[in-house]
C-alpha cells in the first residue's frame, strides 16, 4: 500500500515538473518585512522579495485596492507594463510605481539567460491578506 502512494506521488511530481518545463518560470515571492505603520492607523508597509529565474515571468494580475506599490530592480533587468504605461524594460537601480487599483500586465524577467529581481514595498490596509490577484487570460 504505502509503495503505491510513493509510487503515485513520485508519477504526479514528475507529470508536473514536464507540463511547467515548457512554460515560463513563475516568480519567487518572498515577504522580507511587514510593519504597521505607527503614524497612519490601519496601514502597513510590506517589503517584497521577486526573484525571476531566466525567462520567468508572473501573470497579469492587480494588487489590492489599498496598495500603493513602489518597485526597484536589484538584479538584472525586469520588463514591466502597469495600467496605461508602456511596456518598459527596468534595468538595476531603474524603479517604477503602481497606483491603487492599478492593472499589471506584464512582470517578467527581460532576460532568457540571467535571473533577475526587485524589492516591492507595499502601503496597504493592514487588513488585506493576498497581495497578488492574479487575472486569467480570456481564451478566444
Amino acid at each position: 500500500m504505502f509503495s503505491r502512494i510513493l509510487l503515485a506521488a513520485a508519477f504526479a511530481a514528475l507529470s508536473i515538473s514536464s507540463a511547467s518545463a515548457a512554460e515560463p518560470q513563475g516568480g519567487k515571492v518572498t515577504v522580507v518585512f511587514d510593519r504597521a505603520l505607527p503614524n497612519v492607523p490601519g496601514k502597513s508597509m510590506r517589503g517584497v522579495l521577486v526573484e525571476y529565474a531566466p525567462g520567468g515571468s508572473s501573470p497579469a494580475h492587480f494588487h489590492p485596492k489599498s496598495a500603493f506599490i513602489y518597485a526597484t530592480v536589484l538584479d538584472g533587468a525586469v520588463r514591466s507594463k502597469v495600467g496605461d504605461g508602456p511596456e518598459k524594460v527596468y534595468k538595476a537601480g531603474e524603479n517604477f510605481v503602481e497606483q491603487p487599483g492599478d492593472f499589471h500586465a506584464v512582470s517578467a524577467n527581460a532576460s532568457t539567460t540571467e535571473p533577475s529581481r526587485l524589492l516591492a514595498v507595499f502601503v496597504l490596509d493592514s487588513s488585506e491578506t493576498d497581495l497578488v490577484k492574479p487575472v486569467k487570460p480570456v481564451k478566444p
